[in-house]
């Protein structure tokens, strides 16, 4: 085993991501480290592992440190290799032969289906995917261990699995891992760092209660520097009290206190900056009325996949006004399937045994933003949607987190959180009735999840949600359905809920 120590580590960007951390990662410690989208979550992770150069401070490493870095994307030369062989190259050239065995060991741990192992990278899913990268860190044998959102594209019997593993005895390893799920954190970590371009913060415990501490001490810090506002007020006013009485009396000694009583106060002042604080996008919903009762029925709606395989069946099923449905179940279940069979029906397509109230108003997003045309920049695509001036535009682009030079740029140049911002933006706008979201958190950091989730709440909102973030599946579901040996079963409570 080993430590890496980091001393004044600054890294500097097109903007401070971080400033003088100091952090040192020993055995048994497993890091939760928390920052929103951009906030220099990899970019700290690269650093650690070597990847990347930090602007100033230095990363000491112990002798030998072997690092295990699992990124968020499958790197190109990788896509066309066979799993088991793509998780092979993790192994040292020279020590394939004598160690080859490990691959099976390591897949197996990991509940790897044989079928899988001899496909191409490029033709899993997105959730194996995520699992092959983390076999590869692992195979290497390394003393600490770095993983980038290791959860996303993960399904809920997956993210279980990746807890479990990540948390038996095998894997005593240092760990630093950066996720925005909330629950994931508190599962496989014990200490917890807040990155902040001013000032970082370090707890020693996992995020839910970490985040109370820091809660805390930030109110404590703004009581603090009000206080000091006040003190800097009074001391000015005795300051020039007394030297009017200084002047006036002739007095050296009042005077004197006078300088004093300001020098007092001009340092005081110079302590008044508030601390940098990333800006959280204001994420915003907006719901339109419905004298409906029922806006969606199903009648044993067969579900399929897109090469007509029956997926599974919908039995009897309404959603009703004020429902905010979960569709549950394992990647490849059929959920993605059935979030675009309801759209179609919605759109006026018939679908056998569906029923789409007339006065529903659909409001859509899937996973990768797709109805966001990539060429168009984001002003355009407001524009051509509602009828608003090009400052009102701009503002309201401003407000979900765009600067003026990003509000120009096409589509297809944003950030997945970027993009992700800019259909909630537009799904507000559009004042739907009926919100079909297919995993809307995928690519948003925990304070754009918490907004998102009290805007539903808040807008009584009718929904038919997709999601694997177990925080956002119990705080916003009404219901929840599960897909379970090819049929739809209603749940009493959300996963790990009962």
């Amino acid at each position: 085993m080993g430590q890496i120590s980091l001393r004044a580590v600054t890294f500097v960007g097109a903007a401070p991501l971080f400033r003088n951390l100091d952090l040192v990662v020993a055995d048994g410690d497993r890091v939760g480290l928390v920052a929103g989208n951009g906030g220099g979550k990899s970019t700290l992770l690269r650093c650690l592992a070597g990847a990347a150069e930090p602007t100033a401070g230095e990363i000491v490493r112990s002798r030998g440190l072997r690092v295990g870095l699992v990124e968020q994307d499958v790197p190109q030369p990788l896509l066309d290799l066979p799993l088991e062989e793509a998780v092979r190259r993790a192994i040292p050239a020279g020590e394939r032969a004598a160690m080859g065995w490990r691959v099976d060991l390591v897949l197996d741990e990991l509940d790897t289906p044989a079928e899988l192992r001899p496909r191409p990278v490029r033709a899993l899913s997105g959730g194996w995917q995520r699992l092959a990268l983390v076999a590869r860190a692992w195979i290497a044998d390394p003393d600490l261990l770095l993983l980038d959102e290791p959860t996303n594209h993960l399904d809920l019997a997956k993210i279980r699995l990746l807890e479990d593993w990540l948390t038996s005895p095998q894997r005593d390893v240092p760990m630093v891992v950066a996720s925005h799920d909330r629950r994931f954190l508190d599962r496989v970590t014990n200490r917890t760092l807040f990155l902040r371009p001013d000032a970082s913060r370090l707890y020693a415990h996992p995020y839910g209660r970490a985040r109370q501490l820091l809660a805390d001490d930030d109110a404590a810090a703004a009581a603090r520097l009000e206080r000091d506002a006040r003190e800097v007020v009074r001391l000015r006013r005795s300051a020039g009290a007394l030297r009017n009485i200084g002047i006036n009396s002739r007095s050296d000694a009042a005077q004197k206190k006078s300088m004093q009583m300001a020098a007092r106060a001009d340092a005081l002042e110079q302590t008044l900056r508030p601390p940098e604080r990333p800006r959280s996008a204001d994420i915003r919903l907006a719901s339109r009325d419905t004298h409906a009762r029922v806006l969606l029925a199903a009648d044993d709606v067969t579900v399929r996949a897109p090469d007509g395989r029956a997926l599974f069946r919908t039995g009897k099923l309404e959603l009703r006004q004020g429902d905010r449905v979960v569709l549950l179940g394992a990647n490849g279940a059929g959920k993605s399937q059935f979030v675009a069979l309801v759209r179609r029906a919605v759109a006026g397509e018939p679908v056998p045994g569906m029923r789409i109230q007339p006065s529903v108003v659909l409001g859509y997003l899937d996973q990768e933003m797709s109805q966001l045309d990539a060429a168009r920049t984001p002003h355009d695509l407001l524009a051509s949607a509602v009828r608003l001036g090009d400052q009102r535009i701009t503002s309201l682009l401003a407000g979900a987190g765009f600067p003026v030079d990003r509000q120009r740029q096409p589509v297809g140049r944003l950030s997945p959180g970027q993009r992700a911002r800019l259909g909630l933006l537009a799904l507000r706008l559009a004042e739907p009735n009926f919100y079909l979201l297919d995993e809307p958190t995928n690519h948003l950091d925990i304070p754009g999840r918490e907004r998102l989730e009290a805007e539903i709440l808040a807008q009584g909102a009718t929904a038919l949600l997709v999601s694997h973030d177990r925080s956002f599946v119990a705080t916003v579901g009404s219901r929840w359905l599960r897909i379970e040996r090819g049929r739809l079963v209603e749940l009493e409570a959300p996963p790990g809920e009962g």
